[in-house]
């Protein structure tokens, strides 16, 4: 019996193989993320009723997308160090009943302004929650299998959009565009009471504090039921009891250029995606394409995405994570690229943007789960939900610069070539991070 020893939580959890307890996290987790994907793509799919309905104008709309980015980008920056503080659980907890209520209070807005500041409410809930996803699967899952499952599980989100508008087709006939806001609260609300019953607390959180070990041995079990834990201790593989802001610790020495790193690679990524989904359909339309064919280009880009992000996080758990992401967001540049060449026949660009999507969508997914990786628990959570935070300013920058290449009066080769810019930024960086972690890895060995 191991008494009077200590156990290190993290190479516990590492060397286990895949439990039931663990597969329901992820399912969870998976859940998650899938109703805050129908919450994030609703308002796109009921915007034309909204319109209609209160008479107004496409420039009427625009605070209307905007407000939602604005909520996810402060949602992100205020829940990851809340996170840290107070618990992965209650914190998604808390994130998904904000989001739900303010969804079914934005079903009842007598008005456009009261609509933007329920959707500015409802995003704060949706950015809070969905770092926080990646963060509590990451640290229940084993470090072999840790990049496919994270990936996997954020795959919930392009299924939960797309889903949102099979949805929202039929709701909007049948009771109104309201009716869709009205399920977009009720499904978080009903969840919520899954995860107060069934989502445990990360024990690499309640190991940090200090919490009770007789609860860090009760989850533990429940990941290997017929383990010996008769330990009198717990400890995770960082140091322990680290004080101060989860926020100053992303700037301590040895994080301070990896997580800069990781800020510009989400600002480049979330660019490129944004101004991709928004404005692809616009541009192809713009060569001749007919509308029906243009969606049909566009929507291999998320087919892509979710394909990427399965594979790339299969890879990611194989090879070194920083080159499998440096060489795909490299590539995506040039198949972005690539896009304005081959716009005018409809198979070549499908195949084109399928590939764009693969590498550039599947990437961010893979990225997410490597930021997870590189902090430590102490500040984990924030380190994903504000490098994310960031990232949505590069989405706001693509969702608005598409207008601006527009006016330049560009070819569509010279426009694309001009888009894939910011993936080979990405590359670079997430190349030079490689790097920094070798030197690191290099120093701490070094130290002994």
């Amino acid at each position: 019996m191991p008494a009077n020893n200590t156990l290190n939580v993290t190479t516990f959890i590492d060397r286990q193989p895949l439990s039931p307890f663990q597969v329901t996290i992820v399912v969870l987790c998976f859940l998650i993320v899938a109703i805050d994907g129908f919450d994030t793509a609703a308002i796109g799919f009921i915007a034309p009723a909204i319109r209609a309905e209160w008479h107004l104008t496409p420039a009427h709309l625009a605070p209307l997308f905007g407000a939602g980015l604005g909520g996810l980008m402060a949602g992100a920056f205020l829940f990851g160090p809340m996170a840290d503080r107070f618990g992965r659980k209650s914190v998604l907890v808390l994130s998904v009943l904000f989001f739900g209520l303010a969804s079914l209070a934005s079903a009842w807005s007598p008005g456009l302004w009261e609509l933007i500041v329920l959707r500015f409410v409802t995003g704060l809930g949706l950015g809070g929650a969905m770092p926080n996803t990646i963060t509590l699967t990451s640290e229940f899952c084993p470090d072999k299998r840790r990049s496919f499952l994270v990936t996997t599980m954020f795959c919930g989100f392009t299924l939960g959009s797309a889903l949102g508008g099979l949805a929202s087709a039929g709701l909007i006939d049948a009771f109104g565009w309201r009716s869709v806001l009205i399920v977009g609260g009720v499904m978080p609300l009903v969840l919520s009471a899954l995860l107060v019953w069934l989502l445990p607390e990360s024990v690499r959180f309640l190991v940090m504090k200090g919490k009770d070990a007789a609860r860090v041995r009760e989850t533990l079990q429940r990941i290997a039921p017929d383990a010996d834990l008769q330990y009198t201790s717990f400890a995770v593989t960082e140091k322990q009891g680290s004080h101060g802001s989860p926020v100053g610790h992303l700037f301590k020495p040895e994080l301070l250029r990896g997580t800069l790193l990781l800020w510009l690679t989400f600002f480049m990524s979330l660019l490129v995606i944004y101004l991709l989904s928004s404005w692809l359909p616009t541009l192809l339309r713009g060569t001749g394409m007919s509308l029906r064919t243009a969606a049909l280009v566009t929507t291999m880009f998320q087919v892509g995405g979710t394909v990427g992000a399965i594979v790339l996080g299969w890879v990611m758990d194989r090879v070194n994570p920083h080159y499998a992401l440096a060489a795909s967001y490299t590539a995506a540049g040039v198949f972005v690229a690539a896009i304005g060449s081959l716009a005018d026949a409809p198979v070549a660009a499908s195949i084109a943007v399928f590939l764009a999507g693969f590498c550039v969508s599947g990437s961010q997914v893979g990225a997410n789960a490597l930021s997870a990786s590189y902090y430590p628990t102490d500040c984990r959570a924030t380190g994903v939900s504000w490098a994310n935070g960031v990232g949505r300013l590069g989405s706001v920058v693509g969702s608005v610069g598409g207008a601006t290449m527009l006016s330049m009066g560009l070819t569509m080769p010279a426009l694309f070539v001009l888009v894939g810019i910011p993936a080979l930024i990405a590359g670079a960086t997430m190349l030079s991070l490689g790097i920094v972690r070798r030197g690191n890895a290099a120093r701490e060995l070094a130290a002994g």
